[in-house]
């Protein structure tokens, strides 16, 4: 017969006046014992009582019987926490403490209930606390109060509840462990459930799992706090016409993203074009506006002196008693390691107040004004920056000519009469020209490079080129005695006795971040270097002045000034038009541009260019950027990228390429066994790319247009 499951019975529970415990030498728990001690003390004082009874044995006499004493081997920080509290006189000696009491001929250690108190019991999930910060908040209680309550931050609190603020299927996969806490935590950024599931979607069977990756996917549609545009609007105009932030709790986010790049456009165009009119409002013929001047943006304009403001006698007083107050306390503190606080204060005051008084505003001549115009620009701090008093040749005024022996016609003064400048309504120029609609590259076709990319890589290769002859005398020499070769035993040569002379070459179309190159920077600090030497207003002063240089520097004058004529930039050939280069004198330029980067070394990943979703990644089709990583690092790597949509392919691929030195075909170091030319025959009208822009006849997508096959069209913009 069966033997009967023996039946569990529970011990008593009693509440047992507090002066009858003691804590037990049998209590585990011995390593820092009083640990988050002042947690639990806050917590039993705010609820006024005990989440849980103490576990507690009788304590006998040596005969065996109660002595009316308990030991409590189990729930020693909750004995320590009640000891405290009746110190403080907030819980009175001899009151009744609930209480589990162990059977008198129990069997299990009183270690074992220590340990077994310890150890057996779960930790709460991060999401059920979660939800359980959000209940409270739901049934009345402020982040404050759920803050205090835990003795924690309301940042914290705040952190908690976005978390169980993202989408469940999100909040399933953490249950799960399919998606860690970091990246949980990374998900938050964009409110947007669809958003997170998309992304989720993207990245949960990727490689890149990482949360800086989420977050660039859940934000690579916004614009950073941090860009110039919200720094020029400025964060509370943006919020105040209802655009959106999105902020990360957890991580340092420089001030959030925007998440309506369309109203911030919109509030920069109408901001620029409100300081537009205020300075057409002055009298200038025109005004361009645009968030980025381009790299030698004033080329071929002249421009125009004005006078400063003159400061009235009470201005001139109270900056020379600025000046002197600055030398006094100069000379007080000279010598000292450190300015007291107030003083270095004081001394950065006088140094703004001075600095206002060159500042002051420059007047113009009203006819100055009437022919000239104004750039008008935003710099990376957000500020406006206004360049005022630059004429177009086709606005100077024309030459005077002796007609006083001239017929007038019967007109009073003729046409020798002084013009008067009329009023005239500015013509201003917001943000240049548009750019059309992004193409469609979802096939697979390797098409052809666009043509304006092409002419801003080759603009990239010129500037990095001139600064590398610049820097290489001989071969600014050599380039020179080539060019004098050519014209004296060419007879191409015309006009005075010698016509050697450089034409510094500008670039119509730029990529935005030729600007701040390397290489543009460095040419414009040797061009303040060398000006700042030079007496440029007196001819015969210059040439008395070049004639006392030594030859070490005669050279690396030479070298500047002839590195400005370097063109190493692709156009489009014109061979029905005298204007333009033809298809030979572009097959020359790249041949001479070629030679000029062998002989000085010019190697364009260390002249600081590195492919980027802006200057190229961003620009061509899926598969050229499929292309670009399988060429640096193999197909393995380029498979990684292959099944991603067009943007977070192209971020990818900036990340993976980043330091691998890979650089487009144009920008590719010249090998002296290739020839640059391209075949320039075909029938009328067509117009030949280099090689790198075309593509195979098997690669040329079929869509049935009629002129689908001509190259240009396929890579023209």
């Amino acid at each position: 017969m069966a033997k009967a499951a023996r039946k569990i019975v529970f011990s008593r529970s009693s509440d047992i006046p507090f002066n009858k415990l003691v804590l037990s030498e049998s209590n585990v728990r011995r390593t820092r014992p009083e640990a988050e001690l002042d947690e639990l003390i806050h917590d039993i004082d705010r609820r006024e009582d005990l989440v849980q009874g103490l576990n507690v044995r009788a304590i006998l006499d040596g005969d065996g019987n109660e002595t009316g004493m308990f030991e409590v081997p189990a729930g020693g920080r909750r004995y320590r926490a009640i000891e405290r509290l009746v110190k403080a006189k907030r819980f009175p000696k001899d009151g009744l403490v609930p209480c589990i009491v162990r059977k008198a001929d129990t069997r299990i250690l009183a270690e074992d209930d220590s340990l077994a108190e310890n150890l057996l019991r779960a930790g709460l999930h991060p999401l059920d606390q979660f939800r359980a910060f959000q209940d409270m908040l739901d049934k009345g209680m402020t982040e404050e109060e759920i803050a205090a309550a835990y003795l924690t931050t309301v940042q914290v609190v705040k952190q908690r509840l976005r978390l169980n603020a993202v989408s469940p299927v999100l909040r399933d996969a953490y249950a799960e462990e399919r998606m860690t806490l970091d990246m949980l935590m990374a998900f938050t950024v964009n409110p947007d459930h669809a958003r997170q599931e998309q992304v989720w979607e993207a990245v949960q069977h990727s490689y890149n799992r990482q949360p800086w990756h989420i977050r660039q996917l859940l934000t690579e549609t916004t614009i950073p706090a941090s860009d110039k545009r919200e720094r020029f609007v400025g964060i509370d105009a943006y919020v105040a016409a209802g655009g959106v932030v999105l902020r990360d709790l957890f991580e340092d986010d420089d001030g959030g993203w925007l998440a309506d790049p369309a109203l911030l456009h919109r509030l920069v165009s109408e901001k620029l074009k409100a300081v537009a009119e205020e300075i057409a409002g002055e009298g200038w013929k025109w005004v361009k506006v645009d968030l980025d001047l381009p790299y030698g943006y004033d080329h071929g304009l002249r421009k125009i002196g004005g006078a400063f403001v003159d400061l009235t006698d009470d201005e001139r007083a109270k900056r020379e008693t600025l000046r002197a107050e600055y030398d006094r306390l100069e000379a007080e503190y000279d010598g000292a390691d450190e300015l007291p606080d107030e003083i270095d204060r004081r001394l950065g005051e006088i140094e703004e107040a001075l600095e206002a008084f060159e500042k002051r505003p420059v007047v113009y001549d009203p006819a100055d004004i009437a022919r000239a115009g104004v750039f008008v620009s935003v710099d990376r701090d957000g500020e406006i920056v206004i360049d005022r008093g630059y004429v177009r040749p086709e606005d100077e005024a024309p030459v005077a000519v002796d007609s006083s022996d001239a017929e007038t016609d019967g007109e009073p003064g003729g046409d020798d009469a002084p013009a008067t400048p009329s009023a005239q309504h500015a013509v201003i120029t917001i943000g240049g020209q548009t750019t059309g609609a992004e193409e469609d590259d979802e096939d697979d076709a390797v098409k052809p490079l666009p043509e304006r990319l092409v002419i801003e890589l080759t603009a990239h290769r010129t500037l990095a080129l001139r600064d590398a002859v610049a820097n290489h005398p001989q071969v600014a020499l050599t380039a020179l005695l080539h060019r004098l070769v050519l014209d004296a035993f060419r007879r191409t040569a015309h006009g005075s006795a010698v016509e050697a002379s450089v034409r510094e070459v500008h670039f119509p179309v730029q990529a935005t971040d030729l600007k701040d190159s390397a290489s543009a920077k460095a040419i414009q600090a040797r061009v303040e270097a060398w000006k700042a030497d030079m007496p440029l207003d007196d001819d015969d002063r210059l040439w008395d002045w070049i004639a006392g240089l030594d030859d070490a520097s005669r050279l690396a004058l030479l070298a500047h000034c002839v590195s400005y004529g370097i063109n190493a930039l692709y156009e489009r050939p014109n061979p029905h038009s005298g204007y333009g280069v033809t298809q030979h004198g572009l097959d020359r330029r790249m041949r001479d541009a070629d030679r000029l980067a062998r002989a000085t070394g010019l190697d364009m990943v260390e002249a600081g260019w590195r492919p980027t979703v802006a200057n190229y990644l961003g620009r061509v089709t899926k598969s050229r950027i499929i292309e670009a990583v399988r060429e640096a690092l193999g197909e393995e790597k380029a498979q990684l990228i292959d099944h991603l949509k067009k943007p977070e392919m192209a971020k990818e691929a900036e990340r993976l390429l980043a330091d691998t030195g890979w650089l487009p075909e144009p920008l590719r170091s010249a090998d002296p066994g290739v020839t640059t030319s391209v075949d320039a025959s075909g029938g009328e009208g067509d117009e030949t790319l280099p090689a790198f822009l075309a593509d195979d006849e098997d690669e040329q997508p079929d869509d049935g247009d009629a002129d689908a096959d001509d190259p240009a069209m396929i890579a023209a913009e």
